[in-house]
């Protein structure tokens, strides 16, 4: 199992390149940001500085979405900097949350994700590909190459992730739900007539290493806020009752009454009261060490290939520290990088 860390591109923005050096130190091979242009800075000016700074490090979005930038500008931007740094960027894609919501507007279809992973793949692969009429290819970086992970929740999202996704993004850690999840990405990808070991599986979620569990809570209760907006949608267009959504991801939203998107992925979100202590702790890894390499062992058995775990508290150092000496040693198949 890789390891990976998801970062918020808040100022100083030297700082989330420090994490992410610091992070590559500790054994972890990727450093994911979320991609919010107008709640945080932009990632992909950071990306090329954590490049810089790493060796081996892979970056990138967790995740952007085909509505806020041009497709064939973001792939050109991951094209750049696979030409400048080598092959060293990972796409993570969805149909967009806060970086559309927080502007009043909608996430995509699906059928509009689709395509754009085909148009930013194709792309950033060195191939040619047709927009609006026009056939495309990058003839500066043939040699770039570009793997897509799908983030998804839903049945028909899950689908479209073994359908065409190089990867499938889970962005919780529940076990229950994660078995549900990686078998509907598998069948999926069966039915497409691909391998479905070819798809790899990438769980993100908040990781706390520590004793005081109702600390914890409170620190990263703002993960249940933010899951439960894809939840939301879920609900409106499958139904509760009779769903073949598991009740562990849907039952919890019923106390949600409003979400502001200025708190988004913040510690101390105060409009994610609705989210019991019991779902804190089902969808993050908190606790001390052995409670997460349980919970880590666990989710190898179901298939994961990375775990990505959400850096959003008070203990961010702390925790990569105890990844680094306790945690990854374990699992990581990677050698450290030594400075």
């Amino acid at each position: 199992m890789d390891f990976g860390v998801v970062l918020q591109t808040d100022p100083p923005a030297w700082r989330v390149v420090e994490l992410a050096r610091e992070a590559e130190l500790r054994g972890f091979t990727n450093a994911w940001t979320f991609d919010s242009h107008i709640l945080w800075e932009e990632p992909f000016v950071i990306y090329s500085q954590i490049l810089s700074a790493t060796r081996r490090m892979v970056v990138g979005p967790m995740v952007t979405n085909p509505a806020t930038r041009d497709w064939t500008v973001t792939a050109s931007l991951f094209a750049t900097l696979n030409e400048m740094f080598g092959n060293r960027t990972v796409c993570g894609i969805g149909r967009g949350d806060s970086a559309v919501r927080v502007s009043a507007g909608r996430p995509t279809t699906l059928a509009t994700l689709r395509e754009s992973i085909g148009v930013i793949r194709g792309l950033a692969n060195g191939e040619v590909v047709t927009v609006n009429g026009a056939a495309l290819r990058f003839p500066w970086n043939p040699s770039s190459r570009l793997d897509v992970y799908v983030a998804a929740y839903g049945p028909k999202a899950l689908a479209l992730a073994g359908e065409v996704g190089d990867g499938f993004i889970l962005q919780l850690a529940d076990l229950d739900i994660a078995a549900w999840s990686i078998a509907a990405v598998r069948d999926a990808a069966e039915r497409a007539g691909r391998d479905p070991a070819s798809v790899k599986v990438c769980v993100a979620a908040p990781a706390y290493v520590g004793d005081d569990l109702p600390h914890q809570y409170d620190q990263c209760r703002w993960f249940g806020g933010m899951v439960g907006n894809h939840v939301a949608d879920i609900v409106s267009r499958y139904g509760g009752a009779g769903s073949s959504v598991p009740r562990a991801l849907t039952d919890y939203i019923e106390g949600r009454t409003g979400y502001d998107y200025n708190e988004h992925g913040r510690a101390g979100n105060t409009h994610t009261d609705f989210v019991p202590d019991e779902i804190v702790d089902r969808f993050c890894v908190l606790g001390p060490v052995e409670r997460h390499v349980e919970r880590l062992e666990a989710l190898r058995e179901l298939g994961v290939d990375q775990f990505a775990l959400y850096l959003q508290h008070d203990a961010k150092d702390e925790t990569l520290s105890a990844y680094g000496e306790r945690v990854i040693p374990l699992f990581g198949r990677h050698e450290r990088v030594v400075s």
